[in-house]
């Protein structure tokens, strides 16, 4: 005779133990804990972005205050805009918005140059006139000339010698002395130079009364040597920044318009060319200071490792703490 096995037989089968009331507790003080865990999470995310703000304003409140006005300086920075034939029409706006940058950048530094914007007409003139709205026109500290560099040059000597010509301060307050075979007439009269990447010569430091050159061209390097060539012909001394004694590069040392500038009138301020070139020197051409890219890479990584473990150690504690926290509440 053959047994249906899918019959019930009326037994029960057994059930767990029912749990104590100290299982009972502990069970639901494990499934509240459970249940916070993501608010923790954003509470402690909370409390770490409120700890690096008061460390920021506590840095920014130490930090030495800038000069309540800005302080005009007796040099000049002159952007050559005569290659408006060489440049396509994207360059020419490119180039638009480098002499904007050239100007914010003086315009906002506590030690300003004299800016001019030299042989400015063409296509560039119209663009400013037209899609920038003349917006140009109100801006303060820089001269438009339809005249090349060397007019803006001679006109620079004149204002740099006049009463509201600027003043000797900042980086200009104790220049370096001049070569042994200069005059003290050139140190008066100044000199006009000519930046460029092609130049044999380095800039060593900027001096008072000069009128530094840069031009103002984009052509992804098409013309090659053409601001050396202009300013050879044009009988004008040349030097280049002493970059490449300074900073180890991954690429050409070649800088657009308005980095030159900004790297110029960050000197003015420090009077170090490192520092000037570490603030301004954009980081996708991975420049880092001579003597410090080695160390850079093994700070970094301590860095980041120490902030993790940092983490790690603040998270574990706060849990511990709520926990206890929690614990001695529900004993109560």
């Amino acid at each position: 005779m053959e047994i249906d096995n899918d019959e019930p037989t009326g037994v029960a089968p057994p059930s767990d133990p029912p749990l104590s009331k100290n299982k009972l507790k502990k069970l639901k003080r494990d499934q509240q804990w459970e249940a916070g865990r993501e608010l923790r999470k954003k509470i402690r995310k909370e409390k770490l972005k409120e700890k690096k703000l008061k460390k920021r304003a506590a840095r920014e409140e130490a930090a030495p205050p800038p000069p309540s006005a800005a302080i005009d300086e007796k040099v000049t920075i002159v952007i050559d805009c005569g290659f408006d034939d060489l440049m396509q029409v994207h360059e020419r706006k490119s180039l638009g918005s480098q002499v904007t940058r050239c100007y914010s950048d003086n315009h906002k530094a506590p030690y300003q140059a004299h800016l001019v914007i030299s042989s400015f007409g063409g296509h560039l003139k119209e663009r400013f006139d037209t899609l920038l709205s003349g917006n140009h026109r109100s801006w303060k500290g820089v001269r438009f000339l339809e005249e090349d560099f060397n007019e803006a040059a001679k006109q620079a000597k004149e204002w740099m010698k006049a009463p509201d010509g600027g003043t000797l301060a900042g980086a200009l307050a104790h220049p370096e002395p001049l070569p042994h075979d200069a005059s003290s007439e050139q140190a008066a009269e100044g000199e006009v130079v000519y930046l460029t990447s092609d130049s044999p010569h380095t800039l060593s430091c900027l001096r008072p009364y000069c009128t530094y050159i840069i031009g103002g061209i984009v052509d992804k390097n098409r013309h090659k040597g053409i601001c050396y060539k202009k300013a050879m012909e044009a009988g004008v001394k040349t030097a280049k920044l002493p970059i490449g004694d300074y900073m180890q590069m991954n690429s050409r040392f070649v800088l657009a318009t308005n980095h030159v500038s900004e790297i110029m009138v960050r000197w003015l301020e420090s009077g170090d060319w490192g520092v000037a070139f570490d603030r301004v020197v954009p980081k996708r051409k991975g420049g880092v200071l001579k003597g410090k890219e080695a160390v850079v890479s093994e700070l970094k990584e301590e860095a980041a490792e120490e902030k993790k473990y940092s983490e790690s150690i603040s998270e574990l504690k706060e849990e511990a703490e709520e926990e206890k926290k929690y614990l001695a509440s529900s004993e109560t």
